[in-house]
């Protein structure tokens, strides 16, 4: 099939788009040509690349026309945030492309009253970008239930891999975090540690996109989670991380206000949206319906990512990592 990948440089597209070619499809990444995939892999010499810049050529009516010219049997959507603009692309390729896949997010869920969440049992989303990733969900699905353009939503948890900053133990991307942990140093947690992130290597999330495009018939009209299989407490993501450098954790948990006194305030505020959502995401429809077998438990794949900061001279620590 010819296969559109909207944002194919990105995160999870770094490692959709070769899992495609090795598929034996015909791929088209689109995106705005500022960055080279995450991931070196052979399989981007028989990619077509195809620069745009969505939000300016969809605010002037461009972008749709422009992935319709590709002519696409599936248009992998990685890069869509309002409502607005993912009604236009389904209105300008319905009839013109069999399936349309799009990336939504497990923020579309508020804070956890029952674990593990499973799709579209959660609590009403918190904040402006969960609440835009519900709509374009209830309209992916009204869409397909009305006879329109077959559709299908993936929802990542927090997204790891090799060539960016995860979301460490504090809920947020502060790398001493990383280094007091290898240091053995005291880590202020903020509240006390039970509540969950739920984290998910980018190959994995690109394998739900694979397995929801290559069966068409049982995704279509359907949402799936895409995360592991488990999830960490940030206590508990804490204590892994300092066995990766031969140390136990040594932690604190500190009240909210203490905390934001200790950091910035974009990291506290990302610390408080994270956590206050305290995400256990269940995997079971993916596994049943779609075969989902994520190969990457949240431990490791954020052991790879951290092992890529320090390689790459990202992230200083005071004590190699001994696994």
């Amino acid at each position: 099939m010819r296969i559109v990948v909207i944002g194919g440089s990105g995160r999870i597209g770094s490692y959709l788009v070769p899992r495609l070619v090795r598929a034996g499809h015909d791929v088209v990444s689109v995106s705005r040509g500022t960055s080279s995939p995450f991931v070196a892999a052979i399989e981007w010499d028989d990619v077509e690349v195809v620069t745009a810049d969505r939000e300016r050529e969809d605010a002037v009516g461009e972008f749709v026309p422009r992935i319709r010219s590709l002519e696409p049997e599936v248009v992998v959507d990685l890069l869509c945030f309002t409502p607005e603009s993912a009604r236009r692309l389904v209105d300008g390729v319905r009839g013109e492309v069999e399936h349309l896949v799009h990336c939504g997010s497990i923020w579309r869920y508020g804070p956890s009253l029952s674990s593990p969440i499973r799709e579209g049992a959660g609590t009403p989303p918190l904040g402006d970008y969960g609440v835009q990733k519900q709509a374009i969900a209830e309209l992916m699905r009204a869409e397909t239930a009305g006879g329109g353009l077959v559709t299908t939503v993936i929802d990542p948890g927090q997204i790891v891999g090799p060539g960016w900053t995860p979301i460490g133990p504090l809920g947020n991307r502060d790398p001493h975090a990383w280094q007091k942990l290898s240091a053995g140093e005291v880590l202020d947690i903020p509240g006390s540690g039970a509540e969950h992130l739920h984290h998910v290597h980018a190959d994995d999330v690109a394998q739900v996109f694979q397995r929801a495009i290559d069966d068409r018939d049982a995704s279509g009209g359907e949402d799936f989670h895409a995360v592991s299989t488990t999830a960490l407490s940030a206590a508990g993501l804490a204590h892994h991380a300092a066995r990766w450098f031969g140390r136990e954790a040594r932690l604190r948990s500190v009240g909210w206000d203490r905390f934001r006194e200790l950091t910035t305030a974009p990291l506290a505020s990302s610390s408080w949206e994270h956590l206050r959502r305290n995400h256990v995401i269940s995997t079971e429809k993916s596994e049943r319906v779609l075969g989902y077998q994520p190969r990457y438990s949240p431990e490791a794949a954020l052991l790879e990512s951290v092992r890529w900061l320090i390689d790459s001279g990202e992230l200083d620590v005071p004590s190699p990592l001994i696994m």
